[in-house]
């Protein structure tokens, strides 16, 4: 997270100094430092998340508080989120569409069973960031699910699972920074 807004910071200064100064900016060339600070944000829209929003919004941010490549923020009005999240009466389950996209289900069966909302928020937001299950498992592990039973209240990714997420993310951010890069001007 402080790397993050370091960057961010660092850039929103040099864009300032050199509007002032009348000079361009650049993107930066493959290989800089200033790509490995900068996370991909995914959005997220937990409107239909009903009685859940409040658990969606904690197991949010314990993945942005956990990794630093990926930023999971919630959807500016009107704007087309990248995972959608909904409450419905079946299982808890997540369908993604690619790495960051896809659609979440916070179901109430596994609730009304004893599991924790935080836990199944953040083990669903798990599975968008390329997490699969690893059952069974302990506690320990956000992805062992419903295996590491009922009393199981922990919705914190072991460090094996950031890393794995961290990967994933770091990954994908190289290979879009291979592509040609823009030239932004500023005057």
């Amino acid at each position: 997270m402080y790397a993050r807004a370091l960057a961010h910071g660092l850039t929103a200064a040099l864009t300032v100094a050199l509007t002032l100064a009348g000079g361009q900016t650049y993107a930066a060339p493959t290989g800089s430092g200033a790509q490995s600070l900068a996370a991909r944000v995914v959005t997220y829209d937990a409107s239909a998340s009903a009685e859940f929003r409040a658990a969606v919004d904690q197991g949010a941010a314990i993945w942005n508080a956990s990794v630093d490549s990926v930023e999971l923020r919630p959807a500016a009005a009107g704007q087309r989120a990248n995972i959608r999240i909904l409450a419905d009466n079946g299982w808890p389950r997540a369908l993604t569409t690619s790495l960051g996209n896809g659609t979440v289900y916070i179901g109430r069966q596994a609730v009304n069973q004893g599991y924790d909302t935080v836990r199944i928020s953040a083990h669903e937001l798990g599975h968008i960031l390329g997490l699969p299950d690893r059952k069974p498992g302990p506690c320990t592990s956000l992805m062992s699910g419903s295996s590491a039973g009922v009393s199981c209240k922990n919705p914190y990714p072991n460090t094996a699972e950031k890393a794995e997420v961290e990967s994933n993310f770091g990954a994908a951010f190289a290979r879009l920074a291979e592509a040609p890069r823009n030239v932004v001007t500023v005057d």
